[in-house]
């Protein structure tokens, strides 16, 4: 029978863990990660899975574990965050690029230094092109759904890659909402059996060989495979969000687009943020101003076309970043540039700008956002773009 929990959001995503079993979970905890695999651990202490739970001694063997346990046939999973996920670098590239369907949740956290365990973005964006499908979450329901979803997304054949599932740290992570959890055999019904390609490395008869030396001969070609792979995703995502809609009525694409059919200027911002600023459009919209949000859910592979299309009508655009590109154009964030590039490729030419915010952790206030909104209004009315990227709420 499905409940509704007042739970959190490593919570969440610890309880559709439960419910999908992975074979082998490797993880080592780092905050504000922890909690995650420390409620997981206790539900294999407690045989409420079968999972075998591998203790390593840093992130870096944790990946090495998925990869191998992953290469053998196991259904893999772990959760990490910033320098966890930065020590994990050089795994990050073998999982992909060998293939292998691991899902694993980044608690989004800035990356030292100075030494900071708050909310940022600069973590995940490091590892924006290792290879892995990358999904937001804005809310603890969110990250419960995109969990089920990533491992039939990562395991269909068509794909067979690592999904990275993101949501922020402390706001999403420790904050606790109302979330509905499926009833086990529904959730694991919706995820399925996995059946590996190659069920174990000791088939005698048909041999595989992973991690081999691949020079000129063949390495080019074994990443235009990759390329096929990352694009075979967009149209997995679409199919996996349609049957968990029909199964369970909650509808999820490659973005949410909030009161943006008929908005003259339009805010750009993933996860927990978003949700502050559906609050703030409501606001203005009481006002009588036309304003709208664009929230992409999935980031790689980054769907130019679909968020050019429906940003189309909007006569001036602000992309809000909770990273910084340092030393790209203006310094601006990884959002802006890549939809930037997407307006021009695709037939946009409104004027764009960039916001960059909530480092480590800084809070993003109502207020703050509205003052957004008044800038790409003033810009609309004049036509004249005075920054092309701000800091918003520095000192």
């Amino acid at each position: 029978m499905r409940e509704t929990l007042a739970i959190d959001g490593n919570a969440a995503v610890a309880h559709a863990m439960r419910q999908i079993n992975p074979d082998v979970v490797a993880a080592y905890p780092i905050t504000p990660q922890t909690s995650t695999v420390q409620t997981f651990a206790q539900y294999v202490a407690d045989g409420l899975v079968k999972t075998e739970y591998v203790t390593v001694e840093s992130e870096h063997s944790a990946m090495s574990a998925c990869v191998g346990a992953a290469a053998a046939g196991a259904r893999v999973m772990t959760a990490t965050s910033s320098c966890g996920l930065a020590l994990m670098w050089e795994i990050l590239y073998v999982a992909a690029s060998t293939r292998l369907p691991i899902v694993m949740l980044d608690v989004n956290r800035a990356l030292s230094g100075p030494i900071n365990i708050h909310c940022d973005h600069s973590d995940t964006m490091g590892a924006r092109d290792a290879g892995w499908v990358q999904i937001f979450g804005e809310n603890p329901q969110e990250s419960y759904d995109n969990m089920l979803q990533a491992v039939r997304i990562a395991e269909h054949p068509d794909v067979l890659l690592p999904v990275m599932v993101m949501h922020d740290g402390f706001i999403t992570s420790h904050g606790m909402e109302r979330v509905e959890i499926l009833d086990d055999a529904e959730a694991q019904g919706f995820v399925g059996e996995y059946k590996p390609q190659f069920p174990t490395l000791l088939q005698i008869g048909n041999p595989a060989t992973y991690g081999p030396i691949d020079f000129y001969d063949y390495y080019f070609e074994h990443k235009r495979q990759q390329v096929e792979a990352i694009n075979n995703t967009q149209q997995v995502i679409l199919d996996v969000a349609k049957d968990f809609e029909k199964r369970f009525g909650r509808s999820y694409g490659l973005f949410e687009a909030y009161r943006l059919e008929d908005a003259d200027v339009a805010i750009v911002v993933l996860s927990s943020t978003a949700g502050t600023t559906k609050t703030v459009v409501d606001k203005l919209r009481a006002q009588g101003k036309k304003v709208g949000l664009l929230k992409p859910r999935v980031f790689r592979p980054f769907p130019a076309k679909e968020l050019a299309d429906a940003l189309r009508h909007v006569k001036v655009v602000g992309v809000m970043d909770r990273s910084i590109a340092f030393g790209a154009m203006g310094n601006c964030g990884p959002l802006y540039l890549e939809l930037l590039a997407a307006q021009r490729i695709h037939g946009g030419n409104m004027p764009m700008v960039d916001y960059i915010f909530g480092l480590g952790g800084r809070d993003i206030v109502q207020p703050e956002i509205e003052g957004v909104y008044d800038d790409l209004y003033k810009i609309m009315q004049t036509g004249k773009v005075e920054n092309l990227v701000t800091y918003l709420g520095v000192r």
